[in-house]
């Protein structure tokens, strides 16, 4: 059996292995990290030799531990690491090039569709009838968006968001709002089947699915890392954060909000905890502008989008895509029955 696991913001964990009579054998780990002194590798070996083929991650990484010496220097790597690449090989994970990736980058729509082709596109990769996608977001109005599981009354102040143009939708995942205004945020939707994630825990997939984006910010400048279960951010404060759903088919959505460039002032007025949400990113001050990518970089947002591309193609070997005419009417019947309804809207008073 065979498991890889990048570790975000790290190196690659490389593991083979065989299972006799329940338990892990013939075990050699393998990678681009570094070790040091260079004999502990034979260490981990020893450790992860006939462990029980059902150990968890952090069994696993308890048992590698316990075998290291005390001057050992692991970088860009850890014992969980070594856990999470065993647990994907004993599940037969999927790596990212295993599969056929589209990205799409289609003309803008509506934030209602923009929420329903996340779940009409989530269900077909699931069911295979979609490969799997990279979607740029694209708007044609204003909007906040808030999670599945949020509070209207509690979130939004509904004559602020009206008062500045914002029309207020929720979407299928869960996490907190964000404003999208015209230019002013970074968002994209992936679709995955889930033995992408096979052998993950729920929390260590938000940053193995988001490790693409975080070469994306190194390649224009931004020290980006993940922080936290979803949180992206650098020294400068937090850029953005991601939210997942998952199906009872196999299909995974896994989207993010990047702030490109938000009016401080106006989020204060639309979003009723928009104070906090602002010190949450490093700012101080309810007038100054959160736009950790824009002042980081310089650069226009479609061309941060233009490299965000490049990287995942190099990264997967995507080709470009589109969203087909039957998609979008998929999309159009959940608008009318779902995204659009106030008893959607209001599921969370």
């Amino acid at each position: 059996m065979h498991g890889e696991f990048k570790v975000p913001g790290g190196k690659l964990v490389v593991v083979d292995l065989d299972v006799t009579d329940g338990r892990i054998a013939d075990f050699h780990l393998a990678g681009d990290f570094f070790l040091e002194p260079d004999d502990a590798l034979l260490d981990i070996n020893a450790a992860v030799n006939g462990l029980p083929e059902t150990a968890d991650v952090a069994q696993i990484a308890g048992a590698v531990r316990a075998a290291l010496p005390e001057d050992v220097q692991m970088l860009g790597f850890t014992p969980e690491s070594v856990g999470t690449a065993v647990r994907r090989a004993l599940v037969t994970a999927a790596g990212w090039r295993d599969f056929d990736w589209e990205v799409v980058d289609d003309p803008a729509v509506s934030p209602m569709m923009n929420l329903a082709l996340d779940e009409v596109l989530t269900e077909r990769v699931g069911d295979g009838r979609r490969n799997p996608t990279l979607r740029i977001w694209e708007w044609d109005e204003s909007a906040v968006v808030i999670g599945s599981f949020q509070s209207y009354r509690n979130e939004v102040d509904p004559d602020g968001a009206a008062g500045h143009g914002f029309q207020v939708v929720r979407r299928i995942s869960g996490g907190g709002a964000m404003m999208m205004g015209a230019e002013q945020i970074i968002t994209y939707s992936l679709y995955v089947p889930s033995s992408l994630v096979a052998g993950l825990t729920f929390a260590d997939s938000y940053a193995f699915l988001d490790d693409w984006v975080l070469q994306a910010l190194h390649s224009v400048g931004i020290e980006a890392s993940y922080q936290g279960l979803n949180d992206i951010t650098s020294p400068q404060g937090k850029i953005g954060g991601a939210a997942q759903k998952r199906l009872a088919n196999g299909g995974v959505l896994h989207h993010a909000t990047l702030s490109y460039d938000i009016d401080g002032q106006v989020m204060t007025e639309v979003l009723r905890i928009g104070r906090e949400k602002l010190s949450d990113k490093g700012t101080t001050s309810a007038a100054k502008r959160v736009d950790p990518i824009r002042s980081q970089t310089g650069m226009p947002r479609r061309a941060i989008l233009d490299e965000f591309m490049k990287t995942f193609r190099s990264y997967t070997g995507a080709v470009d895509g589109s969203i087909t005419a039957e998609e979008y009417a998929a999309a159009e019947e959940l608008v009318r029955t779902k995204f659009s309804t106030e008893r959607w809207l209001h599921r969370v008073p």
